[in-house]
């Protein structure tokens, strides 16, 4: 059953030829654990399933000769029933692909929890997980050779022939294997490092005030923050709907109601045009890992015009912001049809459209004029003596505060498989999470314990909308990070999204093209096919008579549309039925176990006595 190139002629040296003696050894070494291993050469031991498949494994030489103890792989494909007696002895529970201990001597069986030949009996955690990562080189090889116990030297029966045999350099033979095997684990560890990132920690994320949160708890569900008063932040970022609206594109102010129910309102208030792009998720917005914010990337910390960030208020941006997230937060504020409001309707609108740092002093003055909240900012800010001294950025950053500390989510069942719990997913989860990281490509741009790698790419997302364009740009079009830049290379280029909680957050796109899981990833499967078969009917959009004439026209452009096909940054991958549906299970585990029960939620009422969205 073994294939061992290089035994027979190892046995052949002679005695004294300590030199090449040696040099077979390392031979041998190589060969059989890493390519032997690599490549799973016809190499099985004696156990078989129901389908008298032969379990993988090392070849049968490598037990009777070289290992007192030798792992193997139980596949998941194998047929051995849960609790099935391997070699008369304890029942063994196969719920997954299993690595267990084989022990020739006593053909006893059981789990294994080794690293380096140190037993940590039922820990199922790390060294378990970093033991099966190092099966192909032979981890448990090394570790023999790192046992310098008595038993090493002197209870295996056939030390003192060997000893004899190669002139009483047995002890030389092994230190050579020791440092040979050393430097070889050495070598061969970043080639076999984990594919999975390592998980979130209190490092990762810059430390936000809990009392600011709590100001900024409510400003959040505060209408007071728009110009007419009649949306907030949390009307299109529910607690409901996982920090988003549940629709492709939203409907801003002007609208009625929350979530998928929303709608266009009616008369003079209703809305004048559709929100250009799906609400984004806020979940984890307060790590340090993200510095460029929007679909877009138009906010970034970056020092273009001397006061920390590129951002589009420009050299008018305020002072006093100290984070990426508390400046994202002030600029919906400014947008006419997100919270802004029309010109001619309220103040806040007349003054977007004189230059938009003349917007901020009047929201500041309609807060800090609340007695209520005069006095929090007093008490939580250690720079405001009184509330007139409250200004807009101080409410940026009590936004940042709440939105950092609320929709923190680092404890899904990925999170604990990542920390060593392999149990934490289902066998189909974890076949899922292998083609994530693997087949299936998606952590080439989904990367990092955010699963984001925060770059920019063109994935040829069916069009729809008033799009967003440059100022100059008359096209009803979106051209995404080129909006920005300027650059024709980052044409419909978008923003990686974080994959955290993204069940929650359907649907799914920088448009909300694709209303399920399974319809965005086969989109990243077949760019092209998927946008050619997609239909209007899968967008989730409100009806707006007034504004349905122009939510498809960009399909009636054929320049446009070859424009956007002919821009892909991804490659198209063959996945089949069952595989989608792993990868969509892998996708529900990476929803945090109390993404729906977040600490402070939404409030009863506001200190401005406006309506709170519920």
């Amino acid at each position: 059953m073994g294939c061992p190139p290089f035994s027979g002629l190892s046995e052949r040296v002679k005695p004294n030829s300590v030199v090449i003696n040696k040099l077979m050894r390392v031979l041998n070494l190589l060969w059989r654990h890493f390519l032997d291993h690599l490549f799973l050469a016809n190499c099985s031991v004696g156990v078989t399933a129901y389908s008298r498949q032969n379990v993988p494994h090392i070849s049968s030489h490598q037990i009777r000769r070289w290992h007192t103890k030798t792992e193997f792989i139980i596949p998941t494909d194998a047929g051995l029933r849960t609790g099935m007696t391997l070699h008369r002895r304890s029942h063994i529970p196969f719920k997954s692909a299993t690595m267990i201990l084989f022990d020739p001597e006593s053909h006893g069986v059981h789990h294994a929890d080794q690293l380096l030949g140190i037993g940590i009996a039922g820990s199922c955690r790390w060294p378990q997980f970093g033991h099966r990562l190092f099966k192909a080189v032979g981890f448990h090889q090394i570790a023999r050779m790192l046992d310098f116990s008595p038993r090493s030297r002197a209870g295996d029966p056939g030390t003192d022939k060997k000893q004899k045999r190669n002139g009483g350099c047995g002890q030389g033979v092994r230190v050579f294997h020791h440092l040979a095997g050393l430097l070889f684990l050495v070598m061969s560890a970043p080639a076999w490092a984990s594919p999975y990132p390592q998980p979130l920690s209190d490092e990762d994320y810059h430390s936000f005030s809990a009392a600011r949160a709590k100001i900024g708890q409510l400003l959040f569900y505060d209408k007071v923050l728009s110009g007419n008063r009649n949306i907030s932040c949390g009307t299109c970022h529910h607690h409901r709907f996982g920090g988003a609206d549940g629709l492709s594109l939203g409907i801003g102010e002007g609208g009625v109601g929350v979530g998928p129910e929303r709608h266009a309102g009616v008369g003079e208030s209703a809305i004048k045009k559709r929100v250009p792009r799906n609400a984004s998720a806020l979940w984890n917005l307060g790590a340090r890992a993200f510095t460029v914010l929007f679909h877009d990337g138009r906010l970034a910390i970056a020092d273009d015009f001397d006061n920390g960030f590129n951002s589009p208020a420009e050299e008018w941006l305020p002072h006093g912001l100290e984070t990426v997230l508390g400046t994202q937060a002030i600029f919906p504020m400014t947008a006419q049809f997100e919270m802004a409001g029309n010109p001619k309707e309220n103040e806040v609108a007349g003054a977007l459209h004189d230059r938009i740092d003349a917007v901020w002093p009047i929201l500041a003055k309609r807060v800090r004029v609340i007695p209520e909240y005069g006095d929090m900012f007093v008490e939580t800010f250690d720079d405001i003596d009184s509330a007139a001294d409250v200004t807009i950025s101080h409410i940026g950053e009590a936004l940042a505060a709440f939105i950092a500390l609320e929709f923190r989510s680092s404890d899904a069942p990925f999170d604990d498989f990542i920390a060593g719990d392999i149990s934490a997913l289902t066998e189909n989860q974890q076949r899922g999470a292998a083609l994530f990281y693997g087949k299936a490509g998606c952590s080439d741009c989904h990367t990092g314990p955010l699963l984001t790698d925060q770059k920019f790419h063109a994935l040829a997302i069916p069009p729809f909308g008033p799009g967003r364009t440059r100022r100059f740009d008359p096209y009803t079009r979106d051209v995404g990070r080129m909006g920005e830049t300027d650059a024709l290379e980052d044409a419909y280029r978008f923003r990686t999204p974080s994959l955290r909680n993204v069940a929650l957050t359907a649907p799914y796109g920088h448009n909300g093209a694709y209303p399920t899981l399974e319809g965005i990833i086969r989109h990243h499967l077949d760019p092209i096919g998927s946008l050619d078969r997609w239909t209007p009917e899968m967008a989730n959009l409100p009806h707006v008579p007034w504004l349905e004439a122009i939510d498809f026209v960009v399909w009636d452009d054929r320049f446009e549309m070859d424009r956007l096909r002919r821009r892909l940054d991804i490659q198209p991958r063959e996945l089949d039925d069952a595989e989608v549906v792993a990868l969509v299970d892998f996708m529900h585990a990476l929803t945090g176990h109390s993404a729906r029960d977040l600490p402070l939620g939404i409030p009863d009422t506001v200190p401005s006595g406006l309506p709170v969205d519920k």
